[in-house]
């Protein structure tokens, strides 16, 4: 196996709009999700549970799904890792990944910065034939210095959990509208597309390079954001697809 694709997705719980006007686009995400054909599919705002959605959306063909969400956008013989972020009044929601390939461990690391935000690191070693392959999801905070704080707590995080030598993908949304990340993100040893924005928010008209993939021990050969109005109807979000060669 010479190459690695990778997608990341921030989904919105599955849910848009407002109000009355306010609908359910967790099937349109399953069909998503197996169009992106990814080895790892790495998500975000993913919903466990959410008693009031789940009772509004309880009646017809296209209800609130039985299973959680990670598992049920997980493609036939994908596993899914999911670990919540952020408990809210009638749920939670957080980071989830999808394998195509055996996961041989996962744990889930706070980098909450102020209690008004719950963010975490979700961070899954998956086997890729002889390769043991290090995945970080993330969430990063709304405000710049908070992002800062849980980029150098990123950094500690794989310092400690991380071998130097071995393939490291971190992908998710990191909320950076300025692009203010990426040197803290090379200096540790972390890099994505030089040059290039591929932009993913909002979806209906995308501006803004929020939604990324870094890697170390990795090199990214593509990457692409899918377009057109059913995307942009299924979240605020694009998705970003990458293509990496393996070492």
């Amino acid at each position: 196996m010479n190459t690695l694709r990778v997608a990341t997705y921030n989904i919105h719980k599955g849910v848009q709009g407002m109000g009355p006007a306010r609908r359910l686009e967790i099937h349109n995400l399953l069909h998503a999700v197996e169009q992106f054909d990814a080895d790892i599919v790495c998500l975000q705002e993913v919903r466990g549970y959410h008693l009031k959605l789940q009772q509004r959306f309880r009646h017809g063909p296209l209800a609130w799904p039985a299973l959680a969400q990670a598992d049920y956008l997980s493609p036939e013989g994908y596993e899914a890792i999911y670990r919540t972020n952020a408990y809210t009044r009638h749920g939670e929601h957080g980071n989830a990944l999808l394998s195509r390939w055996p996961v041989v461990g996962a744990r889930q690391h706070d980098v909450s910065d102020h209690r008004f935000e719950q963010r975490g690191l979700l961070h899954v070693q998956v086997q890729l034939e002889e390769r043991l392959v290090h995945v970080v999801v993330v969430h990063l905070g709304l405000i710049h210095a908070s992002r800062q704080r849980q980029v150098a707590r990123l950094g500690q995080f794989i310092a400690a959990e991380v071998p130097a030598d071995a393939p490291l993908v971190v992908a998710g949304d990191f909320n950076d509208w300025e692009a203010r990340l990426h040197r803290p993100m090379a200096e540790l040893g972390l890099h994505t597309f030089q040059g290039v924005r591929l932009a993913t928010f909002p979806s209906r008209m995308p501006l803004l390079h929020l939604d990324r993939i870094y890697t170390r021990g990795l090199q990214l050969v593509s990457a692409q954001v899918p377009h057109g109005r059913a995307w942009a109807r299924m979240s605020d979000h694009l998705p970003l697809i990458a293509e990496l060669a393996l070492p």
